[in-house]
C-alpha cells in the first residue's frame, strides 16, 4: 500500500549563502583557520547546491521522512506519535538571511539535542504546524481550532448531575 505524502518541504537556496558566511565567519573567528579560508570557500561553493538537492522532508499521514548527505546518504523515518517536539530556531544570522532550523525531537531518543534537525525549510513554521496537526490527527487529539463535538454536551450533563446530587442532599 503507498503512502501519500500530505507535504514535502521545499528548501530556500538562500541556505547557500548562509553556509558560506558561517564557515567564514568560524575561520575568522578561529585564527588557526584563516589560511584554510580559501579551500573553504571553495568546498562551500562546490558543494552546498549538491548537499541542497540531497536534502528533503516529506510529511506523510502517520510518519515523517528526513533524507540528507551526499556522500553518506541519510534517511530517517520518524513516526509522527513518536515526536515530542518540533523545535523552531533563528540565530542572529539565520535571521539576516530569513532562515529557520527545524529541530525533531522523539520520545526514547538517547542523548541530548535534537534526533534531525533540517536548516532552510521554506515556510517553517508552516511545516512544524502541519507536522504538529498532523501528529494530532494520528493521536486522537483535538487540535487547538477543534473541539470535540460532544464536549460541551459532556460538561452540561455533568453540571447537571452535579446540580441535581445538590439538589438530593439539601432536600435530605
Amino acid at each position: 500500500m503507498q503512502e501519500i505524502i500530505l507535504q514535502s518541504a521545499r528548501f530556500d537556496p538562500k541556505v547557500k549563502q548562509y553556509w558560506l558566511v558561517f564557515w567564514i565567519l568560524l575561520s575568522i573567528v578561529t585564527i588557526a583557520f584563516i589560511p584554510l579560508l580559501p579551500i573553504t570557500i571553495i568546498l562551500v561553493l562546490l558543494f552546498s547546491q549538491k548537499i541542497l538537492d540531497a536534502m528533503s522532508a516529506e510529511l506523510y499521514e502517520r510518519k515523517l521522512v528526513v533524507k540528507r548527505g551526499i556522500f553518506v546518504k541519510v534517511e530517517k523515518s520518524i513516526p509522527l506519535e513518536k515526536i515530542t517536539d518540533v523545535g523552531l530556531t533563528q540565530g542572529p544570522l539565520m535571521r539576516f538571511f530569513g532562515l529557520y532550523r527545524l529541530d525533531f525531537e522523539t520520545a526514547g531518543q538517547s542523548g541530548i539535542g535534537a534526533l534531525v534537525s533540517m536548516l532552510g525549510i521554506v515556510e517553517a513554521k508552516t511545516f512544524r504546524e502541519s507536522i504538529l496537526a498532523q501528529k494530532d490527527l494520528v493521536q486522537g487529539t483535538p487540535t487547538q481550532n477543534e473541539a470535540p463535538e460532544n464536549t460541551l454536551e459532556e460538561i452540561l450533563s455533568t453540571l447537571k448531575n452535579i446540580e441535581s446530587h445538590l439538589l438530593s442532599k439539601n432536600n435530605d
